[in-house]
């Protein structure tokens, strides 16, 4: 599943409302990239309350994106909130059957993990049409056309922020999304299953260093940690002053304390400011000092 040029793409809203200007200027972007963009029924739906529709409008242009053979691609506006409450309404058969390139990060992590574990489909925690698409600077053009075009491979190191925390090397299925999301899902028939040799992802927004100590000790309790080989943090500059990085690193070795496996961080991937980088997930990689690629698995 990958994107080409000419490609007919979904602009859906499956959390929370869309700015209609950002959207539309994600979208002018998005075909200058060469892609033809189709405007799902409710993705510029504002209420009730902060979501973009209801639960059953929202899943209603998932279902009609999927089922249409002539689209290839399925990009979220924004996260926010509101993907979580989707997850009992998908249609199991009618998206696997139907396996589209699915883009989206933040609260989407709850559809990347459905996605995932009923499907096994490899989808992509890249950037957005209203949150960076509608920016001149918003979009990584090389992670974006290795991963989801296919062209060249697909890496990131040092110049993508990546650096180490404790060296190492490691092999895996590259999972995980948001670290809020993922803890949220953790004892509902919706939790992230890993099951094989697991590179683990994990980035947010606005969590303090005791809330990410917190919630990757909730992970190793849950026994999420079992088959991690590797972890890769993301930037910590949306959640943290620079005055408090080195606490928050402290805290994530602190948690992290028991797990023997390679740590990375800083990758510039989902909520940052510029030149969003996009990662697959479900990709099997390598990592390797500072240093992720995909590799044959």
């Amino acid at each position: 599943m990958l994107l080409r040029q000419g490609s007919r793409v979904a602009v859906v809203s499956p959390a929370s409302a869309a700015k209609a200007e950002l959207v539309e200027r994600g979208v002018e972007r998005l075909r200058g990239f060469g892609y033809e963009p189709v405007m799902m029924p409710h993705a510029l739906a504002r209420g009730p309350l902060y979501y973009a529709g209801t639960a059953e409008q929202r899943v209603a242009d998932l279902h009609e994106a999927f089922a249409d053979s002539s689209i290839e691609g399925v990009l979220c506006t924004r996260g926010g909130w509101g993907s979580a409450e989707l997850l009992p309404l998908l249609d199991r058969e009618l998206i696997c059957a139907n396996p589209k390139v699915f883009v989206g990060y933040s609260d989407h992590t709850s559809l990347h993990t459905w996605f995932w574990n009923e499907c096994g489909m490899r989808t992509f925690y890249a950037p957005m049409v209203a949150a960076d698409w509608s920016k001149d600077d918003g979009v990584d053009e090389r992670t974006w056309r290795a991963s989801i075009e296919g062209h060249g491979a697909w890496s990131v190191g040092a110049e993508d922020g990546l650096r180490v925390l404790r060296n190492g090397s490691a092999e895996g299925r590259l999972l995980g999304g948001c670290l809020a999301i993922l803890e949220a899902g953790l004892g509902t028939p919706w939790s992230l299953r890993l099951e094989e040799p697991t590179v683990l992802f994990l980035e947010d927004i606005g969590t303090k260093p005791y809330q990410w100590d917190r919630m990757l000790q909730h992970l190793k309790f849950a026994g999420m940690m079992k088959n991690v080989r590797g972890v890769v943090l993301g930037d910590m500059s949306a959640n943290v002053q620079p005055t408090e990085m080195e606490l928050l690193e402290a805290a994530c070795l602190h948690a992290l304390r028991d797990f023997e496996g390679p740590i990375t961080i800083g990758l510039q991937s989902g909520h940052v400011s510029m030149r969003n980088r996009s990662v697959p997930l479900g990709a099997w990689v390598a990592m390797k000092k500072a240093e992720m690629k995909e590799v044959a698995g």
